[in-house]
This record gives structure tokens, C-alpha cells and sequence, in this order.
């Protein structure tokens, strides 16, 4: 009869056994002998574990030239490193982390093996981020013993390790493992046992959903890559990571994620099964999305793809005015920029009092920027005088551009299209900021659907150098020209993308969001776990518990309600919780409450 791990004393956990010496096997063993644990590396290919070795002498060699480690600290640091091709070697471990495949065959043969190896206190982590712990545990002979531990890539940078628990998992084991992943100066998730468990259950729906939009012929790898970065400020495009983590990596993690949720938006995209069918994994292969330098490189080569180098065919409108229409934070933000850059500026809103209030919100912001030594008070007050404010949209008689930055209204917004359609001089460009509405209707609220566009910043406009930039089926070249040249002489990075619900940002953006809340909602992680581990493991500037709180559960669920109506997908809809939240006032922090208490402002 088997020893249950609850009366078996645990050993410290001193010496670690890593059982597959890939790039996280790796990985992995380098963070434990920097903390001093003495490492079994195995791996069935002598080629692997020889390989293996010579990276972790190259990345400690690296380590000391940059000052982060002595020489008598590596040379130490190898020593505690011993390599096998004998899974026997295993024999001697407190902890074995297996890193192997992503396959329930190849795990399963290994915790079977172990099982016959191994001393009865010995705790078994699976390294897996896509496949059933519960299921990997329930075929060892001593189940209560079996975890998650899931290191994010790579492994010596990244802070997040998630530890994961099957039903069958002892408490013991749990804690032991979570004191470890102290211990390596790691900061531990605790988390429940199902595909992709927080960062990869968050993050894979996104990158898939990309891949979806990419494959739709929708926007261009580049622009879709450029506006989850500028536009969320994410360390790497979807794309670009989607290479990174490997094409068939991702095409596996998402396949297990479908068989739990029948979430038709972790249905693998057809494009991401025919790029690993033809071989085409990411950088591993030398091509992917985009293509590499060699296999294994991170230098992108252009490719067929590639955007020509050279302006457009055909030649823009001249700009040398605009009309900005709204008196919020984001009309005096795009006023500022175009002031900035030079061009004479109307703002205009809907009374004097309210462009006055407007223009000295810009003043605000220029005085700050003095104050911080970015701008000198003589040019801060140059711009300034550029701008005029109006109480009427009248004042637009004479602009060659109007952008429209009033609220999210669309009847609003077809009302104020008409009257800059009777007060704008003919071919002025007529842009609007929406985020999330149609631009057509804008558009047909006019006699010259054919001057619309829109012109989508990011707030706080003066900082965001991302502008989404929305062509109608009737936007004209010319129009669509003139745009783009704008958003480079104003120090912006415009991405084309057709007219729905969404463009790039939120249509990316808030499902992933909405996942997150579904979380919360189903009790599987607490709020600070999930904004710890998209920190933490996908590199996110903000948690979404945190964004949602600070761009508004209103605006939020405003959005989503849009992109459920236009894409009719269930899994889109938005979460229960969002709405009650909503219902109950808790907008954010511009409420004091959302979902944390917040100081009121």
C-alpha cells in the first residue's frame, strides 16, 4: 500500500531534478543553481543535455560580464549542476520539475517512471501550461504529491510562476513548492487546475483572436502588431509573440482550452493549424507570421509581405488648419497635439464657456510640461496662442480638417457630421474620434461621404503615439492620404483598419477583458492574482482589474455591448458581473469604487 504524502515528512527541497532540458527546461535549471539548489538536468537526447549545458555556460558567462554575478559565483553555480540521459538519476531528488513535451503520452510515461524511482515524499511538478494536472496526477501511483509549477519563458527574467493544484494535491506539497518559488525570488499564483490556468488562459484568447483578424485580411500584421503596443503600451505585438512562443505551442494550449470552455473564441484560428501543419512555427523554424534571419533568430527579413517602402500613389489634401469639435480631456488633448505641431487650431464645443474651460486644460498641460523642463515657457505660450476657442461650430468655416472628439453618442455624432457638413468649406476632411461606433453613419449623415474618416486617438492624446486610422467603404484615397501624413507630421503612428466595431485596440483589447472578469465571476482567481500575473508573466503595464477601473466599467461595458452586437459571438457577451457593477454605480475610480476602492478625485 502507497505512503500518502501526509505522513511522509518533506525534505527541503535542496536538489531538484528537471526533467526535459528544452528552452524552460533550461531555463529553469539556471534560476535554481543561482539559488543555490543542486540540479539533476535529464534529457532523452545526450545531443539536448550537452546543449543544454552550453547555454547555461553562456548565460552565466553573460551574467558576470554584466556585473550580475562574480567568476567564483558561477563557477559555483555549474558545479551544482550534474546532466543525465537516465531518468534513474532522478532517484536522489526533493522535487522533480518536468518540462517534456506538451503530450499527456510523453508526461504520463515519465510520472509512471518516476513513480518507480523516486522516494515517497519526493513532490512531482508538471511544467505544463496547457494540459490537465488532475489528469496527470490521477495516473501516478501517489497523486496527492502531483502539482503545477509553471514557469513563464524566460525563466531567469520572468517574476510569475504559477503554482496549480489538482483536487488530488496535498496542502503540503502546495506550500512547499510556493515557499521554493520564494525562495528563487519568484512571486507564486496560486491556482486552480484548468487550461492555461490565469496568464495563458488570458493571454492565449487574445494572441488567437489576433491571428483571426490577421488571417480576415482585416488589418496588416505590422498595424495589428503596432497597435497592441503603442496603443496598450504591450512589450510585443500578438503576432510577433505568437512566433515567439511557437505557432504549434500555441495551436496546442488553445485546443485544450476549446475542449473545457466550447468557447468558440479559444477555437484555434484555421491560419494557426495551417502555418504548423506546413511547418511554419515562429522563430523556431525561421518563419511564422513573419519571416527570420535563421531558425532561431529574433531579426526579422523582409518578406513578400512587407509593406513597400515609398508614400502612397496617390498625393494627400492640404492641411494647414483644423477644427477640433468636443470640450472633454480628449478634444483638448488632440487640440494640443495639432498645436503643437504647428497648425492654427479651432476648438470648438457647444458654448464660449465651455472652449474657454477647454483651451485652459491645455494651458494646464503646457504649464506642466514646463515645469518639467520638457518645454520652454515661451514655446508652451506659442502654442497656446494658436489655439482658438469657439463657442460656435461656425468657427470651422475656414478649416481644412474638422475632428469630431464629442461623447459616444452616435446620434450625437450624426447630428454634429450634419452641421459641419453645412459649415465646412468644400474638400475639408471631416474626422471622427469614435472608438467603437460606425464611421459610415457618420459618414451618410453628410452630403460628401466621401471626405469622412476615422481619426481614432488614444488618451491621453498627447502622450499615445498610436492613431487608428478607419476607412470607409466610401472614404476617398485622396482623404485616406491626407490622414496618414497628417498623423507623421504630428508625431504619430497611424495603423489602417476597416470600419467595425473595435478597429484593432478594442476589438483586442476588451474580450480579454471581459475573460478576466468571467475569472473573478467563476471564484477561479482573486482580482490581485489575475493583475499579478499579466504583469508579471505577460509583461502588461497595467492589470485589467486595474485598467478596467481606470478607463470607466461604463465605457467598458459600453464597448463590449458593441462588439457583442456586431460579432454576435456568445463568448463575447458581456460578464454578468461587469453589469451589476455598472447597475450598482461602481464605475471606477471616477466613482471611488469599481472593482477596488479607489480615493475619490
Amino acid at each position: 500500500m502507497a505512503t500518502p504524502l501526509s505522513d511522509t515528512p518533506l525534505s527541503p527541497l535542496k536538489t531538484v531534478a528537471v526533467v526535459g532540458l528544452g528552452t524552460m527546461g533550461t531555463g529553469i535549471t539556471e534560476v535554481l543553481v543561482k539559488a543555490g539548489r543542486e540540479v539533476i538536468g535529464i534529457d532523452v537526447s545526450e545531443a539536448q543535455a550537452t546543449k543544454s549545458l552550453a547555454a547555461l555556460e553562456a548565460s552565466t558567462a553573460r551574467a558576470v560580464a554584466r556585473g550580475k554575478l562574480t567568476d567564483p559565483e558561477r563557477s559555483e553555480a555549474l558545479a551544482r549542476v550534474r546532466i543525465s540521459t537516465d531518468l534513474h538519476a532522478a532517484a536522489e531528488a526533493d522535487l522533480v520539475i518536468e518540462v517534456a513535451p506538451e503530450s499527456y503520452e510523453i508526461k504520463q510515461q515519465i510520472f509512471r517512471e518516476l513513480d518507480g524511482i523516486v522516494r515517497p515524499g519526493t513532490i512531482l511538478a508538471t511544467g505544463t501550461n496547457a494540459l490537465s494536472v488532475t489528469r496527470l496526477a490521477a495516473d501516478s501511483a501517489h497523486p496527492e504529491r502531483v502539482l503545477g509549477l509553471h514557469f513563464f519563458n524566460p525563466a531567469p527574467a520572468m517574476k510569475l510562476v504559477e503554482v496549480v493544484s489538482s483536487v488530488l494535491t496535498a496542502p503540503q506539497a502546495v506550500a512547499a513548492v510556493t515557499d521554493l518559488a520564494v525562495e528563487l525570488g519568484k512571486e507564486p499564483v496560486a491556482v486552480g487546475d484548468r487550461p492555461g490556468f490565469v496568464a495563458d488562459g488570458l493571454l492565449f484568447g487574445y494572441l488567437n483572436q489576433a491571428a483571426a483578424m490577421y488571417e480576415a485580411k482585416y488589418a496588416s500584421r505590422e498595424d495589428i502588431d503596432a497597435a497592441m503596443r503603442l496603443g496598450c503600451g504591450l512589450p510585443m505585438g500578438p503576432l510577433a509573440l505568437l512566433d515567439l512562443i511557437g505557432i504549434d505551442t500555441a495551436r496546442t494550449v488553445l485546443e485544450a482550452m476549446y475542449a473545457e470552455s466550447r468557447d468558440r473564441l479559444h477555437a484555434p484560428a484555421p491560419i494557426l493549424g495551417q502555418l504548423s501543419e506546413a511547418g511554419l512555427t515562429g522563430r523556431k523554424s525561421g518563419r511564422g507570421f513573419y519571416t527570420y534571419e535563421a531558425p532561431g533568430s529574433a531579426t526579422v527579413v523582409p518578406d513578400a509581405l512587407t509593406p513597400a517602402e515609398g508614400g502612397p500613389t496617390t498625393p494627400g489634401r492640404e492641411v494647414h488648419s483644423v477644427g477640433v469639435a468636443g470640450s472633454g480631456t480628449m478634444a483638448s488633448g488632440i487640440a494640443e497635439v495639432f498645436a503643437k505641431a504647428g497648425y492654427q487650431v479651432v476648438l470648438a464645443a457647444r458654448s464660449e464657456e465651455k472652449a474657454q474651460a477647454a483651451k485652459a486644460r491645455i494651458g494646464t498641460s503646457l504649464a506642466r510640461s514646463v515645469d518639467k523642463g520638457r518645454l520652454a515657457a515661451e514655446a508652451a505660450a506659442q502654442i497656446l496662442d494658436r489655439i482658438t476657442a469657439a463657442g460656435s461650430y461656425d468657427a470651422f468655416a475656414g478649416v481644412d480638417l474638422a475632428v469630431e472628439a464629442i461623447a459616444e453618442d452616435l446620434e450625437a455624432k450624426r447630428q454634429l457630421f450634419a452641421t459641419l457638413d453645412k459649415v465646412c468649406k468644400p474638400g475639408a476632411v471631416l474626422a471622427t474620434t469614435t472608438s467603437s461606433l460606425p464611421v459610415v453613419a457618420c459618414a451618410r449623415a453628410t452630403s460628401r461621404p466621401q471626405d469622412v474618416i476615422g481619426m481614432h486617438f488614444f488618451n491621453p492624446a498627447p502622450a499615445m503615439k498610436l492613431v487608428e486610422v478607419v476607412r470607409t467603404v466610401l472614404t476617398a484615397d485622396d482623404v485616406h492620404t491626407t490622414v496618414r501624413e497628417l498623423c507623421g507630421r504630428i508625431g504619430k503612428h497611424p495603423v489602417d483598419c476597416g470600419d467595425r466595431a473595435g478597429f484593432i485596440v478594442n476589438a483586442l483589447l476588451f474580450p480579454y477583458l471581459n475573460n478576466a472578469i468571467k475569472m473573478v465571476q467563476e471564484h477561479y482567481a482573486s482580482l490581485d492574482d489575475i493583475d499579478a500575473a499579466m504583469k508579471l508573466g505577460g509583461g502588461y503595464p497595467m492589470g485589467p482589474f486595474e485598467l478596467l477601473d481606470v478607463v470607466g466599467l461604463d465605457v467598458s461595458l459600453a464597448i463590449e455591448q458593441v462588439l457583442h452586437r456586431e460579432f454576435r459571438d456568445p463568448g463575447l457577451a458581456p460578464a454578468p458581473l461587469l453589469e451589476h457593477l455598472v447597475a450598482a454605480g461602481c464605475l471606477g475610480r471616477k466613482t471611488g469604487r469599481g472593482f477596488r476602492e479607489h480615493a475619490r478625485r
